[in-house]
């Protein structure tokens, strides 16, 4: 049995292997909090970028109320060349913070213009609950594509048959 120093270096590497140990193993909790950290904030930039979109859509659609319609394009949200004056729906064509490509454009039934983006990316969304309203239907979403940032137009108002002109009865 050792005695003395050697006994003495034995217990300071075995000391030395468990602290090595309990470093490794908290530098491998706080990578997972970290990336779930950059994960969420990614999250909070696609809602933020997706409503983007989303207000430029319908800022295009509302410039001209007698006329409204959609863009064709994002270089339209970007430049309205409609009016007197530029128009500017969109600061800039944001890229998707997941995989920073370009969005995909949602483009209307009857093929009239773009009715909203949605990321190309397939991951799963650590958030799942707490949407606005406008975004509610993104709690069920598996995917980040399956988050849509579209604009509904509303529907066109038309006369109901029978209904009150606003003149009084005969």
């Amino acid at each position: 049995m050792p005695t003395g120093k050697s006994a003495q270096s034995g217990f300071t590497y075995l000391f030395v292997l468990m602290l090595i140990a309990l470093i490794g193993m908290g530098l491998v909790a706080a990578g997972t909090l970290w990336s779930t950290d950059v994960k969420r904030a990614r999250e909070a930039e696609l809602l933020f970028i997706g409503d983007q979109y989303r207000q430029a859509i319908r800022s295009y659609y509302e410039r001209e109320p007698g006329q409204p319609r959609l863009p064709q394009s994002i270089d339209e949200l970007l430049e309205d060349r409609r009016g007197v004056e530029i128009a500017r729906h969109l600061r800039r064509a944001y890229r998707d913070p997941f995989t920073g490509k370009e969005f995909v454009l949602i483009r209307s039934p009857d093929a009239q213009g773009i009715t909203g983006v949605h990321s190309p990316s397939d991951g799963r969304p650590f958030k799942v609950s707490g949407f606005s309203a406008e975004n509610g239907a993104f709690a069920e979403a598996t995917r980040y594509a399956d988050w849509q940032f579209v604009f509904t137009a509303p529907a066109p108002t038309t006369p109901v048959a029978g209904a009150s002109t606003g003149a009084p009865a005969p």
